[in-house]
């Protein structure tokens, strides 16, 4: 099998699932627990907080695990609302976000708030100028992407947060930053954001597991009530395997990230150049990040892409593995042709994808449009 959809998710790198395997066999207990098998995974909790904070450039009580980047972006968002809705009733997002950004911003249209949401360029990108435009004495909250999940389009965010904090002092930034962590450079601490999510299974950990970075000084109100684990802000006892999962992955890459960077920096080139050269293929978007290409064929529908090519046991996908079938609203956001949205596939990269896959899905694509044609 040749798997290039890498941004839906990725295979656990060996240290993760190693990792997870002696959580579960052999530092099972719970660490709240005061006795010393508790003690002792709540060492093992300790030592993957800093782990995964030193991947994010943060301080290592600035991060606070959660279930995936979907729950990191809700609390973001809700507790920002509910800190600052006395203040005022304006957040801005954009029309390109996750839908785990999106339809928390319908919910609080729901409750009251005004929302704004940036439209991108014809690239997919949000532009710091249509920010500035948009941004009031009632703004409360920001929550613009890191990484478009289907333009790959790379936001200037910290030039965004700077300027969020400039005209409104009092307002929070946010980033989903789960398709820029280990492929746009950044560090938590330096970046402006007052909070950003992430997901484990991106960066090849396992499903199940997230975290939110919430800068130092931030009082969020807590997002679950309960037990009061991760600081009494995200109640529930902590899912050691997955955590320690996610913290091993981020120990394995860290240290060849800007080479996994380059790397397939150089192999998106050769995908796009030979694209380029395949009669009837069109790419879109931006394709900033290093792992995401998407393209279209004219008179084509997007399941007849998948289906043949799966046939030839290639993984694509449809735009984002969220979106279930309906209409990229990423895409018509961007201004394309509707006919070109509906023959539009992600081709997604990893540290693990090889030249000779990419050859072998080049070689592929002629036959498939031309068997579908």
């Amino acid at each position: 099998m040749i798997y290039l959809d890498n941004a839906a998710t990725t295979k656990p790198h060996p240290a993760c699932v190693e990792a997870m395997r002696q959580a579960l066999t052999e530092h099972w207990g719970n660490p709240s627990a005061l006795y010393r098998f508790g003690i002792d995974a709540a060492r093992q909790l300790r030592t993957a907080r800093q782990s995964v904070a030193q991947a994010l450039g943060a301080p290592t009580e600035c991060v606070y695990f959660t279930a995936c980047g979907t729950e990191s972006d809700n609390w973001a968002i809700f507790s920002s609302a509910e800190r600052l809705g006395k203040r005022g009733k304006h957040i801005i997002t954009s029309a390109v976000e996750h839908s785990a950004v999106r339809k928390p911003m319908k919910k609080l249209e729901e409750q009251g708030f005004e929302v704004t949401y940036l439209m991108p360029d014809a690239k997919g990108r949000i532009t710091v100028e249509a920010l500035q435009n948009a941004l009031r004495k009632d703004t409360i909250l920001v929550s613009i992407m890191m990484v478009n999940n289907e333009s790959g389009a790379v936001m200037p965010i910290e030039k965004m947060a700077k300027l969020t904090h400039s005209v409104c002092p009092n307002a929070l930034f946010h980033t989903d930053a789960v398709q820029g962590f280990f492929k746009v450079p950044f560090r938590a601490s330096t970046l402006g954001a007052d909070m950003i999510s992430v997901s484990g299974h991106k960066v090849h950990a396992s499903k199940g597991v997230g975290a939110l970075y919430v800068r130092s000084g931030l009082k969020l109100p807590p997002y679950l009530i309960g037990g009061g684990q991760e600081g009494g802000l995200r109640s529930g006892t902590e899912g050691l395997p997955q955590i320690m999962g996610f913290a091993a992955a981020c120990e394995a890459l860290l240290s060849e990230r800007m080479a996994n960077i380059t790397r397939q920096n150089e192999l998106k080139t050769m995908l796009q150049e030979g694209l380029r050269c395949i009669d009837g293929v069109k790419l879109l978007g931006a394709q900033e990040a290093p792992h995401i290409v998407n393209l279209a064929v004219r008179g084509l529908r997007s399941q007849g892409l998948l289906n043949a090519l799966q046939d030839r046991e290639i993984c694509v996908s449809a735009g984002s593995a969220c979106s279930k079938g309906h209409r990229s609203h990423v895409l018509q956001a961007m201004g394309v042709d509707p006919e070109l949205i509906d023959g539009s596939i992600r081709v997604s990269l990893s540290s693990e994808t090889t030249k000779e896959e990419i050859e072998t899905f080049l070689a592929a694509m002629p036959e498939v449009i031309a068997s579908l044609k």
